[in-house]
């Protein structure tokens, strides 16, 4: 027979992992594949994660109409760190006669050198990696893997969407739907409270329509680029979802109650202050460093945490903004974030000046102090 693994956390599973599947099957011609759920992934640390339990019964839902489609709680039922040589290993001991594929997607494959032992990988099985639409991006992994390991990859020709977990999770969080997603699959998120955070759809309805797709649009560009920050993906996402969350609030509004904000603050910068005060008094949050976040997103201040960057500039260039300067903002910001916010800091700066609006003293001197590191290095 011809059996081959597809592991990943699928968390959540979505339309391209089946879609993967099935071309694998129609290519290399297999009689089997096991659907194998890590329990923990070693780079993934961090993560808006679901149970192994709902991650398993997700895949068993997603790929029930594939029939030759076996979902296996190996890694899960062992527990730890999910390493791929262990469970190729296994693989091999129970089908010592067998074919035997682990499927991958090309990009997987540019990274397979700094796997946990990948040789005893490659002794148990043979690689088998999904093609991408750029013929050029997979030719280079390729001829790589093959002088670093001396072996062959067997690419099979699917060329699929380019799908972000992370931002589908994101969606979830906010109780917005992706459109990747089994309706079947998305019916059991949404029915078991998966992913979401409890106070969306509060802050959902205190907001305009247009503000809540800003702030989702905040929402995913935070928790796509957390991970580089070092930053857990929930605390992005809860500092993302409140930091507007009194944007549209009155004065006299019961939910600021006992909140006062120090003179002198110009007036589109006050709902910094009052969010981070719904946030705490609200909604429960008790987290400082998100509460700073949602305090400092429109200002900023000197002494800024990686939370309070990413918040700040997500807010400036998520992708519903559009405003001269913006896409080399975020250019920018993809290469170096401390430098996109001294370039944020001066663009909000000088665009205050131009309309003769008032400027926050606190980003004028953000601004100076940066900018005075940047020129001592």
């Amino acid at each position: 027979m011809k059996i081959a693994i597809f592991g990943g956390s699928f968390n959540p599973v979505h339309t391209e992992h089946v879609n993967i599947v099935r071309a694998a099957v129609s290519a290399l011609n297999l009689d089997k594949v096991i659907i194998m759920p890590t329990s923990e992934t070693p780079s993934k640390c961090g993560r808006l994660t679901a149970s192994a339990s709902d991650r398993l019964e997700m895949c068993r839902i997603a790929f029930k109409k594939v029939e030759c489609a076996e979902v296996s709680g190996f890694e899960t039922g062992r527990g730890g760190i999910s390493y791929s040589y262990i469970t190729c290993e296994e693989f091999a001991k129970k089908y010592p006669s067998d074919e035997r594929y682990f499927i991958l997607g090309a990009d997987m494959l540019e990274s397979f050198s700094k796997w946990k032992y990948p040789e005893r990988i490659l002794n148990a099985v043979t690689l088998a990696v999904c093609a991408r639409a750029d013929g050029e991006s997979i030719k280079a992994p390729l001829e790589n893997f093959k002088v670093r390991f001396n072996a062959r990859a067997q690419v099979f020709g699917y060329v699929g969407k380019d799908v972000s977990s992370t931002k589908i999770r994101a969606l979830l969080a906010l109780g917005e739907p992706p459109d990747c997603l089994d309706n079947d699959v998305y019916n059991y998120i949404k029915g078991n409270n998966i992913y979401a955070l409890p106070y969306a759809g509060a802050v959902k309805n205190m907001l305009t329509e247009q503000r809540w797709r800003h702030t989702v649009g905040v929402a995913v560009m935070a928790a796509e680029n957390c991970s580089r920050l070092n930053i857990p993906e929930s605390k992005a996402l809860t500092a993302a979802v409140l930091h507007d969350c009194a944007k549209y609030l009155p004065a006299d509004s019961p939910l600021l109650k006992g909140f006062e904000c120090e003179s002198g603050v110009p007036a589109q910068v006050v709902h910094q202050f009052a969010g981070a005060y719904v946030a705490e008094h609200v909604f429960n949050v008790t987290d400082e460093d998100v509460l700073n976040a949602i305090r400092y997103h429109t200002g900023g201040r000197i002494g800024m945490s990686a939370l309070e960057k990413l918040i700040y500039l997500c807010d400036m260039l998520e992708s519903g903004r559009s405003y001269p300067g913006v896409e080399e903002l975020r250019a920018l910001f993809a290469q170096d974030v401390d430098e996109c916010l001294i370039a944020a800091l001066k663009h909000n700066i000088d665009y205050l000046t131009r309309s003769g609006e008032k400027i926050y003293p606190l980003s004028i001197e953000t601004y100076e102090y940066l900018k005075g590191i940047k020129n001592d290095k």
